[in-house]
């Protein structure tokens, strides 16, 4: 029988395993974890012909070798970056076969953060809450990729996609936030909530899959003390001690102390995922719906 795996040659900084994520836990403790750029994601496994849900590996920053035990279809996307098979460039952001044995070399971003592999069949580890994705909050999944590793692959459904390349959004030079105020911008003052979505902001080196976080101006409180801690949301900006917001990404914890000032617009996080440090970021408040 044809051995479907993926020998992991070089883990990179940060590759995981990510798929839709496992919404509908929270009240376990649970985030929803999954890949940070969902439509790179959604797109990469368009292109080798795998359902949405699939599992793929998401990279940070410099990349990640693979070398399939068998012949697989791959397709890279999300932060642009060099690929190359064997030492031979192929192309980004387009289906490519990869025999049995040859090294896929997957290369630093050129901009943006995190890049998006697909394999023909999907990456199969084990399911943990119907995810098979790495939350590196909780612990859940399988751990974040190491050298020598190998990774299970599924049996491919459909064919690959027939497209010389296909356009992908460019990371952002400006990353606009689009929040809806509240629901504790009341814990601050007139003018911090003025600040908040007036002043730049630019993000910050210690960002992650947690939260997206801010150097720029500090808002100030009109209320001492902490919330007793409350339910926490996907693109939750919440506002720490020192005055900087964090914008609450995939693996965010369910809960906190902290107040939160308003939320970020679901459409606007994939962009957020790939906004490297010193990003310029505004907040644009829009209406509640």
């Amino acid at each position: 029988m044809t051995d479907r795996a993926l020998a992991v040659v070089r883990a990179g900084a940060l590759t995981t395993v990510q798929d839709r994520g496992r919404p509908g836990h929270a009240h376990l403790g649970v985030p929803r974890s999954g890949a940070l750029d969902a439509p790179a994601a959604a797109l990469v496994n368009r292109l080798v012909g795998n359902r949405p849900e699939a599992a793929v590996l998401e990279t940070t920053l410099d990349g990640c070798a693979l070398r399939p035990r068998s012949a697989v279809t791959v397709a890279v996307g999300g932060a642009p970056c060099r690929v190359t098979v064997d030492g031979r460039p192929v192309p980004w952001a387009a289906p490519v076969d990869v025999p049995a044995g040859a090294v896929l070399d997957v290369g630093a971003a050129d901009s943006g953060v995190r890049s998006y592999v697909a394999v023909s069949g999907g990456i199969v580890v084990e399911p943990v809450l119907g995810s098979r994705s790495t939350d590196l909050l909780s612990g859940l999944g399988p751990p974040p990729l190491t050298d020598g590793a190998v990774l299970p692959l599924g049996r491919p459904r459909a064919p690959h996609a027939r497209v010389d390349v296909a356009p992908q959004p460019a990371p952002p030079a400006e990353l606009v936030l689009r929040v809806t105020p509240g629901p504790r911008d009341d814990w601050f003052t007139p003018e911090a909530v003025r600040t908040f979505t007036s002043r730049p902001y630019r993000v910050s080196p210690a960002s992650n899959r947690i939260g997206l976080r801010m150097d720029g101006p500090v808002l100030q409180r009109v209320r001492p003390g902490e919330l007793p801690s409350e339910g926490m949301v996907l693109g939750a900006v919440q506002v720490p001690p020192d005055g900087r917001p964090v914008v609450f990404l995939a693996d965010h914890p369910t809960t906190g102390g902290y107040p939160v000032i308003a939320v970020v617009r679901a459409a606007c996080l994939a962009a957020a995922a790939q906004a490297v440090p010193g990003t310029p970021v505004r907040f644009l408040a829009v209406r509640r719906r």
